[in-house]
C-alpha cells in the first residue's frame, strides 16, 4: 500500500479536478460549435422557410401557421443546446479555479 501524505491528496485532487475541467470546457465547446450550427437544424430552417411560403402564396393560413411554430421549435433548440454548452464551459472554468484554490491551500515547506 502506497502510503499518501495529506499534500499528495491534496495535488491528486487538484489534478483530478483539473483534468475534468478541462473535459467540461473541450465538451462545452464542441457542444456549442457542432449542435447550434449543425447541417440538420440549417437544412430544417431552409425548408421551413420554404414550406411558409408555399403556405403564403397558395393562402394557406394553417400551414403558415405551423411553419411559425417550427420554427420557434427551432430557435428553442439551439438556444437549449447553447444553453448547456455555456454552462459546461462555466462548470469547467469553475473546477479549473478550484483545483488553483487547492493547489495555493497546500503548505509547500519542507518539514
Amino acid at each position: 500500500m502506497i502510503p499518501l501524505t495529506l499534500k499528495d491528496t491534496q495535488i491528486l485532487i487538484a489534478g483530478a479536478v483539473f483534468l475534468l475541467g478541462c473535459l467540461c470546457v473541450i465538451i462545452g465547446a464542441l457542444v456549442l460549435v457542432t449542435r447550434g450550427f449543425s447541417r440538420e437544424v440549417r437544412e430544417l430552417a431552409v425548408q421551413t422557410a420554404r414550406l411558409g411560403q408555399k403556405g403564403v402564396a397558395q393562402d394557406v393560413s394553417t400551414l403558415v401557421g405551423q411553419a411559425a411554430e417550427l420554427v420557434k421549435a427551432i430557435n428553442e433548440l439551439v438556444r437549449t443546446a447553447s444553453g448547456v454548452s455555456v454552462f459546461l464551459i462555466c462548470l469547467g472554468i469553475g473546477m479549473i479555479v478550484a483545483s488553483y484554490w487547492v493547489v495555493m491551500q497546500i503548505n509547500w515547506a519542507i518539514a
